[in-house]
């Protein structure tokens, strides 16, 4: 990595804890130098201002697990995995927050999703109209299978996927705390277990764990 891409490195990993921790719109760019260990001026060598950086911010979290959660496999390509889609699932957010570029990421949407409209337009588009309702496709075709209860699918991917974004926070308030992450770390997969069990139609998918 050439020394001019290693300073811009320094300075969007900078910009995204302070955003993470103080908000976009709290943070200068006089901060985000001093975090670097630069004049604010050298920034502008590298991002023409703070919403450049924003920018470049958002475009990673678009890239990121945090959104991309099915790996643009179509519902008709994965819903035959019934329980194991679920774990992997549930696993992908956990591993999420032990990822510590992924963890501040989602400390900064988490930051972010009550104070940027931009950034509220981007998680309504890019998660929940993407992976929430990819989801429900998925159930619908577990249904059609018989794999699972009948119900209304929807609501089963947004039941599915809270408790998980629950879990999240709770592990990045213990981290933030200095506490042990062990006994919230195995709720996602004790999660999964519950909820499999409760959907499952247990005469035809009882071989399915």
């Amino acid at each position: 990595m050439s020394k001019t891409a290693g300073t811009k490195k320094k300075i969007y990993e900078a910009a995204l804890r302070l955003f993470a921790l103080k908000g976009y719109k709290a943070t200068t760019m006089r901060e985000i130098g001093k975090e670097v260990g630069i004049r604010q001026s050298a920034i502008y060598n590298h991002f023409k201002n703070k919403e450049a950086i924003l920018d470049e911010i958002i475009d990673n979290l678009a890239k990121s697990n945090l959104i991309n959660i099915f790996e643009d496999k179509e519902p008709k390509e994965i819903y035959k995995k019934g329980k194991a889609l679920l774990k992997q699932i549930s696993n992908m957010f956990k591993l999420i927050s032990y990822n510590t570029e992924t963890d501040t990421l989602f400390r900064f949407m988490m930051q972010e999703l009550f104070n940027n409209e931009r950034l509220r337009v981007f998680y309504n588009e890019e998660f929940y109209q993407k992976n929430v309702k990819k989801l429900s496709v998925v159930f619908f075709l577990m249904m059609q299978d018989e794999m699972i209860e009948a119900t209304d699918p929807l609501l089963l991917a947004n039941e599915f996927f809270a408790p998980l974004f629950f879990y999240q926070l709770q592990i990045v308030r213990l981290k933030a705390d200095n506490k042990s992450t062990a006994a919230a770390a195995t709720l996602f997969e004790k999660h999964t277990d519950f909820f499999w069990d409760k959907i499952r139609i247990k005469e035809k998918n009882s071989t399915l764990f």
